[in-house]
């Protein structure tokens, strides 16, 4: 494979599969321990509340992340990244050891401001390793990679979880008993550690000649309202970024709410079989990545967005209203499927239009609507359990708010 050949892209592509595996496998930890715990109305708030603070700091930590990938090489960025991985899972790791279930809750916060500052670095050095031209293709491979990653993480470690766990209605003890997923955290984190030191330096564009960071701008809000002016001075980079917040705000509503759904429709709260479903979207994504990828070889194709952005419609409809475990499969490979023609494009269409000089900016920026957007949707989550809104009303209201756009992508 072409893609193979560029220096830098097989280390990269081993860091990115890792990354993805360390973040996801202490956040299916978490929730499985929730499912075993808690029920209901509260499991789907739980739930909903562990999801948001994965997504917290990248909307907190914005500009300054903006700032240092704007400042700093993105490979010095990744490799420094990787080492405070190591370190945060070794605590994580101890946590899990200690039964201490509200620490290891509270450390995902932690977790999650490293990804804050890892991934605008992770995703724009992409452009440096294989140039413009390979940028479609590129994202393709990326894509199916990350699902790869999230599929072993979900089906792995909830499998050892499943086989593993000690009954209990104290979360603490539930933890303990799986207290080895924390030592596989520390051996991933400190491969992924190892490989980043194996990607070629890439300098940062006026990096050097940056100014410094100035904590009054940031807390009055200068730094955001900059980098806003920034993201949306460029139409096809901020239709794609608002494209790509949509996406993953409704998915964040699948994630959350789809345990407490199969739960209360099925009687069953099998680890397992309920991550088992939702990973199965993991299989459509790589596959809808490929068609992606493929259609964007020499150009970057846009036509299939709204294909996607349909398609997504029509899955979520049938998951909402299906009492079958074989649909339920189906719509959510189906889901992953137009998820990936949907967002593959939009990706490699804000990396090509991104400038070099202030791709920092651009790929942070990204990173905050997308959170803003998921966050937004999980307080959705969270107001319609208390207004006694079944988790269908919800899956439906999420498919209404794909339908409208569609309508959007076409329009434009």
């Amino acid at each position: 494979m072409k893609l193979l050949k560029f220096a830098g892209f097989v280390p990269y592509l081993i860091i990115l599969f890792l990354n993805a595996g360390v973040d996801l496998a202490h956040k299916i930890t978490i929730q499985n321990v929730l499912l075993k715990s808690f029920e209901g109305n509260t499991l789907v708030i739980l739930t909903a509340l562990i999801n948001a603070m994965i997504l917290l700091p990248f909307i907190l930590l914005f500009s300054p992340s903006a700032f240092i990938n704007d400042k700093f090489s993105g490979t010095n960025i990744i490799r420094w990244s990787s080492l405070a991985a190591v370190v945060i899972s070794f605590l994580i790791c101890l946590s899990y050891f200690a039964g201490a279930f509200y620490l290891a809750f509270a450390l995902t916060l932690i977790l999650a401001a490293q990804s804050a500052v890892y991934s605008p670095a992770k995703y724009s050095i992409i452009k440096s390793i294989v140039g413009t031209e390979n940028l479609g293709m590129a994202n393709g491979v990326i894509q199916a990679l990350t699902i790869v990653a999230i599929l072993f993480s979900s089906f792995g470690f909830s499998l050892f979880f499943e086989s593993h766990y000690v009954l209990s209605a104290d979360p603490g003890i539930v933890l303990n008993s799986v207290r080895w997923i924390g030592v596989a955290l520390i051996i991933f984190s400190s491969i992924e550690a190892y490989f980043a030191f194996k990607i070629p330096f890439f300098a940062q564009t006026g990096g050097q000649n940056a100014e410094k960071f100035d904590l009054k701008e940031y807390l009055t809000l200068g730094y955001l309202k900059q980098n806003f002016h920034i993201l949306k001075s460029d139409k096809n980079i901020w239709l794609s970024v608002i494209g790509l917040s949509l996406f993953w705000g409704v998915s964040q509503v699948i994630v959350a709410a789809f345990p407490a759904h199969y739960k209360a429709g099925f009687e069953t709260d099998n680890a397992v079989l309920i991550q088992g479903i939702l990973a199965v979207s993991g299989f459509g994504l790589i596959l809808g990545s490929y068609v992606a990828g493929k259609a964007s070889r020499l150009h970057i194709e846009l036509g299939i967005v709204p294909i996607g952005a349909l398609g997504i419609f029509v899955s979520l409809c049938f998951l909402a209203l299906t009492n079958s475990n074989a649909v339920l499969t189906l719509c959510s490979f189906a889901f992953g499927f137009f998820g990936g023609l949907f967002i593959v494009p939009l990706n490699a269409t804000i990396q090509y239009f991104a400038p070099q000089a202030v791709s920092g900016k651009i790929m942070a920026g990204n990173n905050f609507l997308q959170n803003i957007s998921m966050v937004v949707f999980l307080l959705l989550s969270i107001v319609f359990v208390q207004l006694s809104i079944s988790t269908t009303g919800l899956f439906l209201f999420a498919s209404v708010i794909c339908l409208f756009g569609s309508f959007y992508a076409m329009i434009q």
